[in-house]
């Protein structure tokens, strides 16, 4: 089992025993008689959904689902009633202190099965989804190890990415993909040697062909998942270096032979890049990379699409504000560690 036991919170042994009945076999156990008992229970065995019951002589269900539901540690442990309470307004009270089911007394078997292992499916389904987040801080994380830019940077285009995703007409679906997929837009830059991503000066033609070499390995890392976001990211890793007039790498594409997500991102990139600081540089004015970015039209970016980034500049550098904040106060995590910036 890839969660916790089952915690089962009643104060009457005979309720105790109907539900082990029920589960015993199926799920690994655990009980408590009362409030006291159950934070003990929580605390140390961590269980992956809790059956509580209401009436109990020490702190009723309510207040225990409350409690729980208040610390950072335990809010997201799904709670079930299972009470002889079966009033709506008991029930009303039980979903107010947060609980995800109401199950009356006597219990029904197979509603007790069935509602278990709803709600398990959901903590399966949750704890993937962190994983799977967590897999794309890592790379867009990996990716930078070894370069010069801050932490905040890849988070902070992929906000911008996703703005302008929208205005060019994306779903709000494709938009939170592009975010997602954006920090992996260097990932094969874990592939290049420090003494080039970190050097001072210029890049000689030799390792200007090992830089440009990032593109490719990018996208032999990310494309061998076939999880949409990972072939969006593989798609964004191998084409962000396209420039609208076909001068960029690897391939040379020119015009709208450049998948548009590559694009957008190219230019949150960008954008992020010249108002940042960075060893060589200090942050440029923000009227002076919109300026460079204006100029650029025709030659590396889409006219069309930098008309949209400077229709929506303002939503741009709100966000900019708001992750500058961040970064001044060291909160600099990306977005499946915090809640986003938008």
């Amino acid at each position: 089992m890839p969660y916790g036991p089952l915690l089962i919170v009643d104060d009457e042994p005979q309720n105790l025993a109907a539900l082990r009945q029920v589960l015993s076999g199926k799920y690994p156990l655990v009980f408590a008689r009362n409030g006291s008992e159950a934070f003990a229970a929580v605390e140390r065995h961590q269980p992956a959904l809790i059956l509580l019951d209401v009436q109990m002589p020490d702190m009723d269900g309510y207040t225990v689902c409350k409690l729980l539901k208040s610390n950072p540690q335990t809010e997201n442990i799904p709670i079930i009633f299972v009470t002889s309470m079966g009033t709506e307004g008991d029930e009303t009270a039980g979903f107010a202190v947060g609980a995800v089911d109401y199950i009356i007394k006597p219990v029904s078997p197979p509603v007790v099965l069935a509602r278990v292992r709803t709600h398990l499916s959901l903590v399966r389904a949750a704890q993937l989804e962190r994983s799977y987040r967590d897999s794309i801080f890592m790379l867009g994380t990996a990716g930078h190890y070894n370069d010069t830019d801050t932490g905040v940077h890849i988070w902070r285009m992929a906000a911008y990415a996703k703005i302008l995703a929208g205005a060019m007409g994306y779903g709000p679906h494709e938009c939170a993909t592009m975010e997602l997929a954006a920090p992996m837009h260097d990932t094969g830059k874990i592939g290049i040697p420090e003494s080039i991503l970190r050097k001072p000066g210029p890049l000689d033609s030799d390792e200007w062909a090992v830089m440009q070499s990032h593109t490719r390995i990018g996208y032999r890392i990310l494309s061998q998942s076939d999880a949409p976001v990972f072939r969006l990211a593989a798609e964004i890793a191998l084409y962000h270096h396209e420039k609208w007039d076909g001068s960029g790498y690897p391939h040379k594409l020119a015009g709208t032979e450049i998948p548009r997500a590559a694009h957008i991102v190219a230019l949150a990139d960008v954008f992020d890049a010249l108002t940042m600081v960075r060893p060589y540089k200090e942050a440029w004015p923000v009227d002076r990379a919109v300026s460079t970015i204006e100029n650029s039209a025709g030659s590396h970016f889409d006219p069309e699409m930098i008309e949209v980034f400077l229709s929506i500049l303002p939503r741009i550098l709100e966000v900019k504000h708001l992750w500058d904040q961040r970064e001044a106060t060291g909160d600099s995590e990306g977005p499946n560690q915090k809640q986003n910036l938008r």
